[in-house]
């Protein structure tokens, strides 16, 4: 029986990467939640870094939704779920609001979610109008909030953008949601692979309640639980899921996690609960044995940046390298891969002494050298995920499997699977709830099939 639960929510778009979406898009969750409204957030597509600043805003753990890589039924799931006890669900779009196969727009047309637009016009006044016009008609049937002015220059600059949006659609002057000033106050720092991680950053909260203060002062910041009742959204219950093979009942999973490797969805974790594997935490960079336990996982992160760390953190090393003699499983993606190979070589040249479990090297180069959706077929089921990385490795290791694209049509090779003894590494990121099943064999003894 599908049972119906109606809250507000809303999908935060743009027309491209870098207009300010993750800002704004925490800022209005940090305003509702200082005032005492139960935000739960969610970031739309493959991502680590902007969950973590939409979870500092709202107290809550964030999750990713995408229609091929968590797949519509775990959208659905996750949505319903939220809705529950939330005053206000925001979903954070991924790139440009038509980007990618399937995008956010089909997200928000596939959901009902309405689409706020936010469009940087730091350098451009009509113009907005016609951007504004073409993200709300360029696809029909896409539910539409409004449009936010971003970046901009001064009261006279908001005056004309506003004037900007089409005298002729009925629904213009309701689509103006307002104009969020050019402040340095509360940019959000980046570097590559993205924002900074929030952590890092000391005065993280309070450039959120910055942001929140200036969001405050328009049309979009003025609403009330009242007024967003507008953008209401009637979530059904997801169908009757599968229960989880407890594939790790007993098992002990060990996981690093730190500022070098905190590249971990919640999701995952959760499902490797799910399996009945009990996890640990440890941390390289406090140079942190690891626990005991009966596999291990290095995430994804930023190696690079802490190579002298890594390479001082002996014990952790050695720890390593004395679990998988014993043929005890080590999943490695991406990052944490990285800190396993001979050395790290920055784009200068230098070589940084690594872990030496893999032989070889990983080279940082100065442009993406890996970006978008794959998914790794085992025997166990087929995982899907992303790669993203900036370093090219180079090994004597032939891949044992190689990822394909995840979407039709797409070009390359994929990423390649190695497998040394009982380390198993990629560069690919897994979504573990794609199938616990083949999670589970990524830690497990024996070689992947």
């Amino acid at each position: 029986m599908v049972t119906r639960v109606h809250r507000p929510a809303i999908l935060v778009a743009a027309p491209a990467s870098g207009q300010g979406k993750t800002t704004v898009t925490a800022a209005l969750a940090r305003l509702h939640a200082r005032q005492g409204r139960r935000v739960r957030a969610f970031k739309c597509g493959p991502d680590f870094l902007d969950p973590m600043w939409l979870e500092l805003a709202t107290g809550q753990p964030v999750h990713n939704v995408d229609l091929w890589m968590t797949g519509e039924d775990d959208v659905r799931a996750r949505l319903y779920a939220s809705a529950q006890d939330a005053d206000l669900v925001i979903v954070e779009g991924a790139m440009g609001l038509f980007d990618g196969e399937p995008s956010a727009a089909d997200l928000a047309r596939r959901f009902g979610l309405r689409v706020l637009a936010v469009i940087d016009a730091s350098a451009m006044s009509a113009t907005f109008g016609a951007l504004a016009f073409g993200l709300q008609h360029y696809r029909a049937g896409l539910p539409w909030a409004g449009v936010l002015a971003n970046r901009v220059g001064s009261p006279r600059h908001a005056q004309l953008l506003q004037a900007a949006l089409p005298a002729g659609d009925a629904i213009a002057p309701a689509s103006w949601l307002g104009a969020v000033m050019r402040n340095a106050a509360f940019k959000l720092p980046e570097r590559h692979l993205g924002l900074t991680v929030a952590g890092e950053l000391p005065d993280a909260l309070a450039r959120l309640d910055a942001a929140a203060d200036a969001l405050q002062h328009t049309s979009l910041g003025q609403m009330d639980a009242e007024a967003l009742q507008r953008w209401s959204v009637a979530f059904d219950s997801p169908p009757e899921m599968q229960p989880t093979p407890r594939l790790l009942t007993g098992q002990t999973v060990a996981v690093a996690r730190d500022a070098a490797f905190c590249f971990i969805y919640a999701a995952n974790l959760d499902t490797l609960r799910e399996l009945g594997a009990k996890l640990v935490f440890f941390s390289p960079l406090a140079n942190e044995p690891v626990p005991a336990c009966d596999a291990v996982w290095l995430p994804g992160g930023y190696p690079e940046l802490h190579t002298h760390a890594l390479a001082d953190s002996l014990t952790c090393r050695d720890s390593l390298k004395a679990h998988v003699a014993q043929g005890r499983p080590l999943w490695a993606e991406c990052g944490g891969m990285m800190a396993l190979f001979d050395a790290i070589v920055d784009t200068e040249g230098n070589h940084h002494p690594a872990w030496g479990l893999l032989p070889g090297l990983v080279r940082m180069q100065p442009r993406l050298a890996g970006l978008g959706m794959q998914q790794l077929a085992l025997s166990a089921g087929v995982l899907r995920g992303h790669t993203f990385h900036y370093s090219t490795c180079e090994t004597a290791l032939q891949p044992t499997k190689r990822t394909d694209p995840g979407r039709s049509g797409a070009a390359g090779t994929g990423e390649a699977l190695y497998q040394h003894g009982a380390v198993r590494a990629s560069y690919f990121h897994a979504w573990m709830a794609s199938s616990p099943a083949a999670a589970a064999a990524l830690l497990s003894p024996g070689t992947l099939a």
